[in-house]
């Protein structure tokens, strides 16, 4: 794909292409993140957890796939390989085996944050590069991660 076919100037894209990989790395990590907590989840919030960890790995999933075809729709190719995502994800991976329910929920809590964080740097990326269909579609995934946030900070009564 050629960004001049879209009406975008390929020069402007490299940091919002960058930074989409970025993103991508980290999803990946909190895809696998919440999988683990789906898998190992025990305890009185079994139930509801289970279904919540479930709910938020599958859309951790759409959102990868979302984030690598707009890599490709902007003429680049998206980190393909577990080595990419541990090299450049700021999320860190957690041995969920043996963790308790509201441990995993702040694990869960702190990469929300730090998807947040990275999202809102990218609208602003996004933004000097012109790039409104990228824009558009992180604010989505950032308003889906913030109310997840709030939902899981009350769910420990984290305020």
């Amino acid at each position: 794909m050629n960004p001049k076919s879209i009406s975008l100037e390929a020069k402007k894209l490299r940091p919002v292409v960058d930074h989409l990989n970025d993103l991508l790395a980290n999803y990946h990590i909190h895809y696998q993140k919440l999988r683990g907590c789906h898998w190992n989840v025990r305890g009185n919030h079994f139930f509801t957890l289970h279904v919540k960890f479930e709910e938020l790995y599958t859309n951790a999933l759409t959102t990868i796939d979302e984030l690598a075809e707009r890599i490709l729709t902007l003429g680049k190719s998206p980190f393909s390989t577990f080595k990419d995502y541990a090299e450049n994800a700021e999320i860190k991976e957690v041995n969920t085996i043996g963790m308790n329910d509201t441990d995993m929920v702040k694990a869960i809590i702190d990469d929300l944050e730090m998807l947040i964080n990275m999202q809102r740097d990218l609208l602003e990326i996004t933004s000097e590069a012109g790039d409104e269909g990228t824009n558009d579609m992180i604010n989505a995934f950032m308003q889906f991660n913030e109310k997840q946030h709030w939902m899981l900070r009350a769910f420990v009564n984290k305020g």
